[in-house]
Parts: structure tokens; C-alpha cells; sequence
């Protein structure tokens, strides 16, 4: 289940070595307080709600709009987490990182025991969650990181981040209640504020849309063809055949919405007639099934069926706690308050080094005296 999006403006800056070394410490003693104290579930728990993260990034040395949150913090959990200690294992990371998660999920799959079959599961939740988020809600946030966390047992929970021209996104997976990818994955998705327009094709409004394009692609892509070429006004006439239509009737939205396959995208589309996807989400986990195909095949089973998608913004809240200097607005003291309560919860009673327990709650205090 995807458990959280937030929504955060870039700034300059990055973590000094002295830095990222205390980040490094003070992490792997929280995450091995939250594991004797609760458990590796809990840690997943944890990590794919927002609240707790964005806290986690703060105590650690971030201000809540501090260039590099997650990529910074999620390499700190990686380099403080061993397998062989607290039974989780971490794959993925920023850029090319991220594209190493599959050979790291075999590395950390090995020394936790998983079975064969369990580390390809977790191979494919990390490939289908970048991909859901990437290509099917289209909200104009590009990928560029992505970790997944997993237990001993094959729980895993996925952290990743796209980025527009001024903000990034960051996405939270959680597998405890994952029935499909593809319908619903959201328990919340956490937004500054909200686009006016987003092709979602996880919510229950796209249902029939994905059903009509996996009907499409299951008959062949050769009819498709005349549906990828540039439209007239008599498209929309329903007397198209005439020189001058009777009536005309328009589309209720504004936009031009690109309709492009291309030739590159019939012949994937050749190859997925061939293999017969038996669901939508075997079709979205083909290869050469982009953000772009998806779009155009979306877009033609409206025009052709009537099977209108999702172009609702999936966020649902705002999370972002507010700046200290009062931008973009004053400090949410209770939100901040909650995430604080949070963090202590996993700190206190945990086996941490008294001087480090009680420094890391007076640090947490501070937050709160004001």
C-alpha cells in the first residue's frame, strides 16, 4: 500500500561528510531501538509514513525544506542498516543508485535466507512501484530515487522521489495490504496543494479504462493505428462525412491531449497481443510500456468506448510542517508536535547509550518549549 506522498521545495545544499557521519550513527541507533522495541514490521511501518520520515530527516539534521531529505536520509538508513544485525536489508538509492536495486536485493535476499521465489517478489515490487508512479499517475514528477526496505520474512516497504522544475515528490510503499498495483494503492497521499489536472490510473474512477485498454491490446494493435494520426474538427461531428457537419460537438475539456504510439510503441504493442497479458498490471510490467503508451492507450479507450480515466489530483492533505522563518507559512506546531511524539516513542526505552538517549530527547524538546 502506498502510504504517503509529500510535497517539498528545493533548495540548495548538501550534507558535509561530518555530517552524514553522525547521520549515519544516530540512524542506525534509532532503527535498532524501533526493531528491539517493536520489531522489523513496525520499522517498515515506520518508514513508509511521511509524518515519521519527514520527523526522522529533521532529527537528523534537516530543516523540513532542506535540499536532499530523502535522498540523504534514505542513504544514512542504508549505510546504518545490516542484514546480518537487524534482519532488514536496504536496496536502490538516488540516479544510478536506484537501478542497482535488483543486484542489492539479491545480495541482502542471500544473507537474510529469503527463498528464491521471495527475492523475485521483492524484485518485481520494486520495478512495479517505480513504474505505477512513473506511468500511471502522471502527475509531472520524474523519478530519480528509489529504495526498497525488506525484512527477513519479505516485508518490504519502498521510499521513492520524483522531481518537477520547483518541487520534488516523494512516494511511500507499504506491501502489508497490497492486493493490486494498479487499483487503489494509496491508503494517503500528502500534497502541498494539488494539480489542476492528473491522469491517475490507480483510482477506482479508471477502472473501466484500464479493463477497455487491456481489451484493446488483447485484440491487436493493427486497428489502433488510425486513432495515433492528428484529428480534425469532423472527428467530433457526428456527421463526419459531410462538407459541412450539422452540428458540432466538442470535447468537455479544454487541452490538447497528444495521442502519439509511434512506430517503436506498435511494435511492443505487437509483442504484448503476442504474449496476452491476462491483467492490466501484467500489462503495465511490460517492457517498452511507458508513461507515453500508457497516456495514448488511455486516451483511445475514451475516445472509443466512452471509458473516461482519472484526471483527479490522487493527494489528498497537506503535511509540510512550515518554515521556521515563517515560509511559505508559520510552523504547524501541532502536526510538528505529532511527528515529534512519534520519534520519541521509538527512542524512549530502546537499548541507546544514556548520554545519546537523553541528548537525542532534549534535542527533541527544543521543538516544543517554543
Amino acid at each position: 500500500m502506498k502510504t504517503g506522498v509529500a510535497n517539498l521545495p528545493l533548495h540548495g545544499g548538501r550534507a558535509p561528510p561530518w555530517l552524514f557521519k553522525r547521520m549515519r550513527l544516530l540512524a542506525g541507533a534509532v532503527v535498532e531501538a524501533l526493531v528491539y522495541e517493536y520489531g522489523q514490521e513496525e520499522f517498515l511501518h515506520r518508514i513508509s509514513d511521511p509524518y515519521w520520515f519527514q520527523a526522522l530527516s529533521c532529527v537528523l539534521g534537516f530543516d523540513w525544506h532542506s535540499s536532499g531529505t530523502t535522498t540523504t536520509t534514505t542513504g544514512a538508513l542504508k549505510a546504518a542498516i545490516s542484514p546480518e544485525v537487524h534482519g532488514l536489508g536496504v536496496a536502490g538509492g538516488k540516479g544510478k543508485s536506484s537501478r542497482k536495486a535488483p543486484l542489492e536485493i539479491e545480495k541482502d535476499g542471500l544473507v537474510l535466507s529469503l527463498s528464491t521465489e521471495k527475492i523475485e517478489e521483492l524484485k518485481r515490487a520494486s520495478r512495479m512501484a517505480a513504474k505505477v508512479d512513473n506511468a500511471l499517475v502522471q502527475d509531472g514528477y520524474r523519478l530519480y530515487h528509489h529504495a526498497i526496505f525488506f525484512t527477513e520474512r519479505g516485508e518490504w516497504a519502498v521510499v521513492q522521489q520524483g522531481m518537477s522544475e520547483t518541487y520534488a515528490r516523494r512516494y511511500h510503499w507499504l506491501s502489508d495490504r497490497v492486493v493490486s498495483f494498479v487499483e487503489e494503492p494509496h491508503s494517503a497521499i500528502c500534497a502541498q496543494k494539488k494539480a489542476s489536472s492528473v491522469l491517475d490510473l490507480t483510482a477506482g474512477d479508471s477502472r473501466e479504462n484500464r479493463e477497455v485498454t487491456l481489451d484493446l491490446v488483447r485484440d491487436g494493435p493493427s486497428h489502433l493505428m488510425r486513432y495515433t494520426k492528428q484529428r480534425t474538427l469532423f472527428d467530433f461531428s457526428d456527421q463526419a462525412r459531410v462538407v459541412r457537419p450539422a452540428e458540432l460537438s466538442m470535447p468537455r475539456r479544454h487541452e490538447v491531449l497528444p495521442v502519439d504510439i509511434g512506430k517503436d510503441g506498435i511494435r511492443t504493442l505487437k509483442m504484448a497481443y503476442e504474449i496476452q497479458p491476462e491483467s492490466y498490471e501484467d500489462l503495465v510490467a511490460l517492457k517498452g510500456i511507458g508513461p507515453k503508451r500508457i497516456r495514448a492507450l488511455a486516451l483511445i479507450s475514451e475516445l472509443i468506448y466512452g471509458a473516461s480515466p482519472s484526471w483527479k489530483d490522487p493527494a489528498r492533505y497537506s503535511f509540510a510542517h512550515g518554515g521556521k522563518d515563517g515560509y511559505p507559512y508559520p510552523v504547524d506546531r501541532d502536526t510538528y508536535d505529532k511527528s515529534i511524539s512519534t520519534l520519541k516513542e521509538a527512542v524512549e526505552g530502546a537499548k541507546l547509550e544514556k548520554k545519546e538517549k537523553y541528548e537525542a530527547i532534549r534535542r527533541l524538546g527544543r521543538y516544543t518549549a517554543v
